[in-house]
C-alpha cells in the first residue's frame, strides 16, 4: 500500500485533534474530489513498518484524540490488510482513542457482508463516514463530510443493530455567525 500524507495534527477530519493518514488508491473518481492525485495506487510514498511506528508516535500524546484513514480509499482490497494491522495496534496501543474512517463506499450496500477483511476493518472503526462526494450535494455548512449523501455512522453500535446507526450530534456550522449547532 502506498500513502499520500500523514497529518499529525488534524482536526478537520473527525472531533478533537487526530493522526490523520491519507491512503493513495481510490477507483471512485467522484468529480470535483479533493484529492485526485491520491486515486493512483502508486501515488505517494510506499507504507513501512517505520511509517506505522511514526503514526504510533505521534498519537503517543494526551492532546491526541484518535486516528482517522482517509484516501484515496482506504476500503479498496488493496488497502485493507495494511489498515487492519494499523488499526490492530492502534486499538491495542490506545483503546480509549477512536479510530474515523472516510469512504466512498455505502456502508450497509457495499461493507456489511463484503468480505472477511472489510468486516474485520469495519470491527476497529469507531466511526464511518460514507458515500461517495456528490458535486451536486455539495454543502459547505456540513462538518465532517463534504455533500449531504454522506452519512457519519457509529459502527459499533450500527453492527451490533444490523442497521445504519446515525453518531449522536451530527454537527453543521452557521454559515452566518460562525457559531455550531447540533441538528
Amino acid at each position: 500500500m502506498n500513502y499520500a500524507v500523514i497529518k499529525k495534527n488534524d482536526i478537520a477530519n473527525g472531533v478533537g485533534v487526530r493522526v490523520s493518514l491519507f491512503v493513495s488508491g481510490c477507483r471512485h473518481h467522484c468529480k470535483n474530489c479533493f484529492n485526485k492525485e491520491a486515486w493512483d495506487f502508486n501515488y505517494g510514498q510506499p507504507y513501512t513498518e517505520k511509517v506505522q511506528d511514526e503514526i504510533m508516535q505521534a498519537l503517543d500524546h494526551d492532546y491526541v484524540d484518535g486516528l482517522s484513514f482517509l484516501g484515496g480509499e482506504p476500503f479498496e482490497k488493496e488497502n485493507v490488510p495494511t489498515l487492519i494491522t494499523l488499526a490492530k495496534e492502534f486499538k491495542e496501543r490506545f483503546p480509549q482513542k477512536n479510530l474515523w474512517c472516510y469512504t466512498g463506499f455505502d456502508f450497509e450496500k457495499e461493507l456489511v457482508g463484503r468480505d472477511e477483511d472489510t468486516m474485520t476493518l469495519l470491527s476497529y472503526i469507531d466511526v464511518l463516514v460514507d458515500g461517495r462526494f456528490v458535486e451536486e450535494l455539495k454543502d459547505l455548512s456540513l462538518l465532517f463530510r463534504g455533500s449531504s449523501n454522506q452519512k457519519i455512522i457509529d459502527v459499533k453500535a450500527s453492527l451490533k443493530e444490523g442497521k445504519t446507526v446515525l453518531l449522536p450530534g451530527v454537527w453543521k456550522r452557521n454559515m452566518g455567525s460562525g457559531n455550531i449547532y447540533d441538528v
